[in-house]
């Protein structure tokens, strides 16, 4: 949903992707911090059953996928979830409006969440790691770096983006697979002796760590630069998917197997760094801080860039504030100041669990309306009732699952999520309504 890290690469040079190329593009969405930050919170709850939990997840984004490549090859329009849903519903802008708001919004919350995650990892190794403002201060200097890299020129990080997505993906493996070699314990034992197991628990876990796959649709973003849509868009998705699966199990199996889970939870997204220094020592640890640092820093400047020139467009529909829409140099400067403000705020007024839970409610229920979108013309998508019924309900169960928990562990935070989405709504209906009368 946000738009990719890699796109605006491969737009500059103007030819045609394949397949490989849109994996990257794919993967480079998906695997951008989010597996950081799931894992303190999916071994609190589950225990030893966390990998279990990550495939869960990602069965779902299976199936939210159906109905992405669907609407994508049916439409063929870069614009995606925003296009699709106002295509669909033609008729009424308050849908438009709703679906625009609830993505950038979606976006703003992964930004924060790659910010926070940045800074956990930046100031690790100093005294002052575990103070809260030092953190949020360095998760808005890094918003700040990649918004003024985005001010000065579309190209930014554009050159080395390719570079650092699979620097990033072959460093989180390798640490992976080392710790999973030198594991202090097995699979059977844990399970053995681990009492958390819980059927809900797990769909539970599935849904919050549901941000983690946010990304496998940035490869229709990138359907004017490809050659048969209707084989690759399909291809390239689903093979993102397996392989982000794998790279999530296989970190979580590490974690596991090498980390005691008091220090997972203690840790949260610091755990796999802690874990791989006590395995390797210092090269390890920073290997993994490497790796962090790496994938976080081109989901912030791939989320900037992308996010902004769809609220962009948004804005020039006239469902966002007119000045959004203005560009200077082709640049999008007043969405780009626009949504990092937002994500800063985001970032100091939200805890790291609310950030992660809003990104993959906000995720859960726009893939939810795009479902029901594909499910209302799905004669002209060719697509299954079946599955596109299937999809409806895994979406709708995870969403549910995860207002329970919050209903039943933190209501605090639930009331902070209702009431940004209360607010998010009522903007939507006021821009839905003064675009109706003052028709563009």
């Amino acid at each position: 949903m946000k738009n990719n890290n890699n796109f605006h690469i491969h737009r500059r040079r103007n030819k045609a992707l394949g397949v490989p190329e849109l994996i990257a593009i794919a993967l480079g969405g998906m695997v951008g911090g989010g597996i950081f930050t799931v894992l303190g919170i999916s071994v609190a709850t589950i225990g030893a059953w966390t990998p279990v939990a990550i495939a869960v997840g990602g069965a779902i984004a299976a199936l939210a996928a159906y109905s992405y490549i669907k609407l994508g090859v049916y439409y063929r329009d870069e614009g995606a979830t925003y296009a699709f849903y106002k295509k669909t519903f033609p008729r009424t802008p308050f849908a438009a409006s709703l679906i625009g708001w609830w993505v950038i919004f979606g976006y703003i919350s992964t930004l924060a969440l790659y910010a926070y995650t940045f800074a956990s990892y930046a100031i690790a190794d100093f005294a002052f790691a575990d103070v809260e403002w030092v953190r949020k201060l360095v998760a808005g200097g890094i918003i700040l770096a990649f918004t003024l890299v985005n001010l000065w020129s579309v190209k930014g990080m554009g050159r080395i983006e390719d570079l650092m997505v699979y620097t990033k993906l072959a460093i989180l493996v390798l640490i992976s697979v080392v710790l999973v070699i030198n594991g202090k314990t097995t699979i059977p034992e844990l399970i053995e002796n681990d009492h958390q197991f819980s059927v809900m628990g797990i769909l539970i876990v599935a849904s919050v760590t549901f941000v983690a796959y946010e990304g496998f649709q940035l490869v229709i973003n990138a359907v004017n630069e490809m050659e048969t849509p209707e084989r690759n868009i399909p291809r390239a998705i689903y093979a993102a998917i397996v392989l982000a699966v794998a790279i999530y199990v296989i970190i979580a199996l590490g974690a596991i197997l090498a980390i005691p889970f008091d220090d997972i939870v203690r840790d949260q997204e610091y755990a796999l760094a802690a874990g791989a220094q006590d395995v390797l020592g210092a090269w390890g640890s920073g290997l993994v801080i490497a790796g962090a640092l790496l994938a976080t820093s081109s989901a912030i400047s791939g989320t900037i860039f992308g996010a902004s020139r769809q609220m962009a467009v948004i804005a020039h529909d006239g469902y966002f504030p007119a000045i959004l829409a203005r560009r200077r140099a082709r640049i999008p400067v007043h969405a780009i100041i626009s949504m990092a403000l937002c994500a800063f705020a985001l970032i100091l007024v939200g805890s790291l669990r609310v950030i992660l839970e809003f990104g993959s409610v906000t995720f859960l229920l726009v893939s939810l309306m795009m479902a029901w979108a594909n499910f209302r013309i799905r004669e002209k998508t060719r697509s299954s009732t079946l599955v596109t019924l299937l999809a409806i309900l895994g979406l709708l169960g995870g969403t549910v699952f995860i207002f329970y928990y919050e209903m039943s562990t933190q209501p605090e935070q639930l009331v902070f999520i209702g009431g940004l989405y209360v607010l998010l709504s009522v903007s939507a209906w006021l821009f839905a309504r003064y675009r109706r009368d003052h028709p563009l």
